[in-house]
C-alpha cells in the first residue's frame, strides 16, 4: 500500500475554498490488489482485487461525481493497494483530465513500476507521483514493506521519475520501528530529486496494529525536529495524522516574531483547518465513501449515492466540519480550527470520530 500525496502546489487555497463545502482532495483507492506485503497496510491489501470493485463504468460515474463538485475542484489522488493493478488505470486518467481534475498517483513500488510505466503515467498528465520509503537502507525499508527488493525498486522509481520531470512526494511511516532512522532517511532524500517528504504517524489500523506508535511525548519531540528540519531542507516537510504540528509550528513561529504575513507564507500555514473529513474524503475499491482513509467509518457509497451531497450534509461530516461539535480537550482547544486533532486516531482509540486526539499532549484551559 502507498499513503498519501498531496498536490505539486497549493499556495494559499485554503483561504478561497470552503472545506464544508468542496474538499482538496479526493483520495480514490482504486484496488485492494497489490504485490506487497507492508506490516502497517490500511487497506489489508491482498494480491487480487475484490470482487466487488467498482467496474470501468461506475468507476467513470465516480470521476463525473468527483467534477460535479464544482469550481474549485479537487485534487484526485489514485491509491491502494496498487493502482497499476488496474488494467483500465490509464483510460480511468484520461478520463478524470477531459473532466478538469488533476490527478496524481501511488503506485506500490514493485517491479511493474518500470520505466516505461513511469513514462506512461507522464504522458496521460499524471501531476505527481507518490512513493513510499519507510528505512534509510534495504534493511530497514524492507522489514516494514515486507519483500525483497523494494527498497532498491523505489529509489529507482525516484530517480526515472526526475528523468521525466515528475514530482515526487516520498511517505515515511513514524513508528517506534521508523524512528530512530529518520535523520539518516533525510539525509538519503537530499540525494534525490524530491518535491515533498511527508512523515505519516502510525494509526493501528488495518495490518497497521502490528506496529507501535511512537509515545506523545516522542511525537512530541519528532515534530520539534521537524520544525527545525524543515527550515534548511532542500525540500518540503508535512506530516500526516499529526495535525498537532500545526500548534507546534504556530508556537514556534510566533516565538520568532515572525509576522502574520510571514506565517501566511510558510508550507505549514496551507495545511492549517484541513482534516480527516473536513478538506479530505475517501473512496474505497468498493465504493464506500469514509472521511479519510485511516477513518474507516462508512458514510455512504458512490453506486446509490451522491458524493457531493454525502460530504456536504451527511451528518457525520457535518460534525467533522464543525470543530466546536469535537468532544473533550480538543472540542475547548484554541488550536481546534486549525488543528482539529487526528480523527482518525481519535476513533480507532475510542470508536468516535469526534472524541480528543490521544496523540496530543496539550492541554487546553478548562
Amino acid at each position: 500500500m502507498s499513503v498519501v500525496i498531496e498536490p505539486a502546489a497549493r499556495s494559499h487555497q485554503h483561504t478561497a475554498r470552503d472545506y464544508s463545502r468542496n474538499p482538496l482532495i479526493v483520495y480514490w483507492e482504486m484496488t485492494q490488489a497489490c504485490g506487497l506485503a507492508c506490516r502497517h497496510c490500511r487497506a489489508d491489501a491482498m494480491t487480487q482485487p475484490h470482487r466487488r470493485e467498482l467496474t470501468t463504468v461506475e468507476s467513470k460515474n465516480l470521476l463525473r461525481q468527483i467534477a460535479a463538485f464544482g469550481d474549485p475542484l479537487p485534487h484526485l489522488i489514485l491509491t491502494g493497494g496498487d493502482p497499476l493493478k488496474r488494467a483500465d488505470l490509464y483510460d480511468l486518467i484520461d478520463d478524470a483530465n477531459e473532466l478538469g481534475l488533476s490527478v496524481s498517483i501511488t503506485p506500490s513500488a514493485t517491479q511493474d513500476l518500470t520505466h516505461e510505466v513511469i513514462a506512461r503515467l507522464k504522458e496521460h498528465g499524471i501531476r505527481s507521483l507518490g512513493l513510499s520509503l519507510d528505512g534509510s537502507n534495504a534493511a530497514r525499508h524492507e522489514a516494514v514493506r515486507g519483500v525483497p527488493g523494494c527498497f532498491d525498486w523505489t529509489i529507482r522509481a525516484a530517480e526515472i521519475a526526475a528523468e521525466f520531470d515528475l514530482p515526487i512526494q516520498i511517505n515515511t511511516l513514524v513508528s517506534q520501528e521508523t524512528a530512530d532512522d529518520l535523520p539518516a532517511v533525510y539525509e538519503l532524500l537530499k540525494t534525490i530529486n524530491v518535491m515533498r517528504w511527508s512523515l505519516f504517524f502510525l494509526i493501528s489500523v488495518g495490518r497497521g496494529r502490528v506496529l507501535q506508535e511512537v509515545s506523545p511525548e516522542d511525537g512530541e519531540k519528532i515534530m520539534e525536529w521537524v520544525y527545525d528540519l524543515a527550515r534548511g531542507a532542500p525540500f518540503a516537510i508535512k506530516t500526516t495524522e499529526a495535525p498537532s504540528y500545526r500548534r507546534i509550528a504556530l508556537d514556534r513561529m510566533r516565538g520568532e516574531k515572525m509576522s502574520t504575513e510571514q506565517i501566511r507564507r510558510t508550507p505549514v500555514y496551507n495545511g492549517f483547518g484541513i482534516r480527516d473529513g473536513h478538506g479530505i474524503v475517501f473512496l474505497s475499491n468498493t465504493g464506500d465513501i469514509c472521511p479519510a482513509g485511516f477513518l474507516p467509518l462508512t458514510v455512504g457509497n458512490v453506486r446509490h449515492d451522491n458524493l457531493a451531497d454525502v460530504y456536504r450534509n451527511a451528518p457525520m461530516f457535518r460534525s467533522l466540519h464543525n470543530p466546536n461539535e469535537f468532544k473533550g480537550k480538543c472540542g475547548r482547544c484554541k488550536y481546534r480550527v486549525i488543528c482539529g486533532g487526528s480523527r482518525a486516531r481519535a476513533y480507532a482509540y475510542t470508536g468516535d470520530a469526534l472524541e480528543s486526539d490521544p496523540f496530543c499532549r496539550y492541554e487546553p484551559a478548562a
